[in-house]
């Protein structure tokens, strides 16, 4: 079973209109390299100079990976990687 990437509405158009993807990886910068080489345009959504984007927050399983490794939180089959754009408003 390989990793379930979720991709935000925000980023589907960059991704065939998809909600969710499966790929495969040893942590969390191999999945996100697996889906920039499926969907290329996608990467400029979620990197900007090789590091995940300010506002963008990336989740294992329901943990934010800066309170994890980071890119190198390491993945296994099953898990489920979550991209969520912060929202702002007034």
């Amino acid at each position: 079973m390989p990793i379930k990437v979720q991709i935000p509405q925000a980023m589907r158009q960059h991704a065939d209109g998809q909600a969710t993807v499966e790929l495969a990886g040893a942590n969390i910068k191999e999945v996100l390299d697996s889906l920039g080489q499926k969907f290329p345009n996608i990467v400029a959504r979620i990197f900007e100079n090789g590091q995940v984007r300010r506002f963008v927050n990336i989740y294992l399983n329901d943990e934010d990976i800066r309170y994890l490794d980071n890119l190198q939180s390491t993945t296994k089959d099953g898990d489920v990687v979550s991209i969520i754009p912060a929202v702002a408003g007034g």
